[in-house]
Order: structure tokens, then sequence, then C-alpha cells
């Protein structure tokens, strides 16, 4: 389960087995949705949030926050995404400490 991003008390990350399309599991305490990045054309077209079986899905506010984070950071999601499942690699977390 590589970690990608920290930021604020927020965790994301993949799952070592995941599926498309590309999405990212964002953790904050022990609450926890999952984000789907829709591109088009190269660019993020829109994100959708959906919930995790078993899981207390996160509050609005944090799912609020972990959107524009997504938004801020997409491009470095996906680059993440396609640097440990397409190419095999190792990726390193990325701790975040500058405020949106």
């Amino acid at each position: 389960m590589p970690k990608i991003f920290e930021y604020f008390g927020f965790i994301f990350y993949f799952y070592s087995n995941e599926h498309e399309p590309i999405h990212v599991h964002v953790m904050h305490g022990a609450k926890e949705s999952i984000f789907d990045l829709i591109m088009m054309n190269g660019e993020l077209a829109s994100i959708h949030i959906r919930e995790k079986k078993g899981a207390e899905p996160l509050p609005e506010k944090d799912k609020r926050t972990a959107e524009m984070f997504i938004h801020k950071y997409y491009k470095n999601i996906i680059d993440k995404w396609v640097k440990f499942f397409v190419l095999k690699q190792t990726i390193r977390s990325t701790n975040i400490k500058k405020k949106l």
C-alpha cells in the first residue's frame, strides 16, 4: 500500500493491487474515501468521490480539502500511478507542508 502524499494529517495512497480508473484513497484520522480521477484529452475533467466499503467516509469538509489537493497535484498523482503500476518502480511519499 504505497503512500504517495501526506498533507496536514491527510494520507493519500494506492493499494498495491489497484485497477482503473486512476484513483487515490484518502484517509484522515480513521475515515476514508476514494477519489476517481476522470481524464479527458490528458487533462483532469472531473473527480468522482466514492465510499470505501467497510470504512466511515470522510466528512464533507475533509472531502473538499482532499478534492482541492487532488486538483492541484493530479499530475503528480498520475505520474506516481504510472511509475508504480505500469513501470513497476518504487515511489516515494511526498510531505506537503504548504497550505493550498
